[in-house]
């Protein structure tokens, strides 16, 4: 399946351009990609919806996992440019062009999120009137639509693109609904979930396929595993305090509305704080183990010290003083990138904040 060629309805997407639609997918892209949900999931957890904003958070981490996967092992191309028009309005953007094409992971999340955002609001409310079920399942179609045409019409995913990420998303969706109680079950309450979700993130970091070309999927793919860590960290710490089913929700007595924005304007600042601090922390202390270990490492753009050159001396250094454990496990092994590990760290700490450190400032504040 690697490097077919697209249909040809990806390669006229020019012919249909206008400046307000230009602007109306761009817009909506945006709404859908990995920065927003990063950023409307603290919100979720701090409005006193944990669970669903658990599932949705893991469920997130799954998909992005399984369609970079399929996207790095396909390795299918974009669209060509030209003759395919090609608009990436900002950096996000940008980046996402250099990955792979089939699936599209914009279509897999959103079916996936909605779907699963359908079905908590439905369940939830048993009673509602049938019309209004066949309305949100409505809006999820053609949010859905809009979106998988919104990619053909950027130039950004051919229709087998879109196609397949339809298909796989409404299969992990079938799956996830078949399992969300169960692993939300063992992450609020089940036993040694921590050592386990640390050793699962590891196994995922190391079983992930190696593309034909390099792409920005497998560090998307580690942020995200390390948003996963973080949250399952924090809430099998806190569960009881601030992530249990009774606890207060936003447009509630017990949470009005200025109490919430009391939480954002607390709330977002020391996310982004701890984000910065657990870079520089593991930008410092993962080379220095990594060396006192004796495991060779470089770094793509992090530690000035690793880069290019350095890196190969440090290595023959490390490779020259090493240990046992290093001759044991990595004298055959290529220079790891460290940072991998930090970017991994980083985004641990900025989930682990979310759900642990501020939800700790919020009642100490009596938020």
């Amino acid at each position: 399946m690697r490097n077919f060629t697209q249909p040809r309805s990806a390669d006229h997407n020019s012919k249909y351009q206008h400046g307000f639609l230009d602007a109306f997918f761009s817009g909506l892209s945006c709404v859908v990609s990995v920065p927003f949900y990063t950023g409307f999931l603290p919100l979720l957890y701090w409005s006193g919806h944990g669970k669903l904003a658990r599932q949705m958070t893991l469920l997130m981490a799954f998909c992005d996992y399984l369609g970079n996967c399929i996207k790095d092992v396909v390795s299918a191309p974009r669209p060509k440019s030209p003759p395919a028009r090609i608009l990436t309005a900002t950096k996000d953007e940008k980046e996402n062009a250099l990955e792979y094409g089939l699936p599209s992971s914009h279509t897999l999340n959103t079916l996936c999120l909605s779907g699963y955002l359908l079905h908590y609001v439905i369940s939830c409310h048993e009673n509602a009137d049938a019309s209004h079920q066949v309305a949100g399942f409505t809006f999820v179609c053609l949010f859905v639509g809009l979106i998988g045409l919104g990619r053909i019409y950027l130039g950004m995913h051919s229709v087998i693109d879109i196609l397949g990420g339809l298909v796989l998303g409404l299969t992990v969706l079938a799956f996830w609904l078949t399992v969300h109680e169960y692993i939300d079950n063992f992450v609020t309450l089940g036993q040694n979930v921590t050592s386990f979700w640390v050793a699962l993130s590891f196994l995922l970091l190391f079983a992930y396929p190696t593309p034909e070309s390099p792409t920005p999927s497998f560090e998307f793919h580690t942020a995200f595993t390390g948003v996963a860590l973080g949250i399952v960290t924090g809430v099998q710490q806190t569960y009881h305090q601030f992530h249990h089913e009774n606890v207060a929700r936003v447009f509630t007595p017990g949470l009005p509305i200025p109490n919430f924005a009391g939480r954002i304007l607390i709330g977002i600042p020391t996310i982004l704080l701890v984000k910065f601090c657990s870079k520089a922390l593991a930008k410092w202390i993962l080379p220095i183990t990594a060396s006192a270990l004796g495991i060779p490492v470089r770094s793509s753009g992090y530690v000035a010290a690793l880069i290019g050159p350095l890196a190969v001396k440090k290595s023959n250094e490390v490779k020259q003083s090493g240990g046992y454990l290093q001759k044991m496990f990595f004298s055959r092994q290529e220079m790891f990138d460290v940072d991998t590990g930090i970017r991994l760290l980083q985004y641990a700490g900025l989930a682990w904040s979310v759900v642990d450190l501020v939800p700790s400032l919020f009642s100490q504040l009596n938020l």
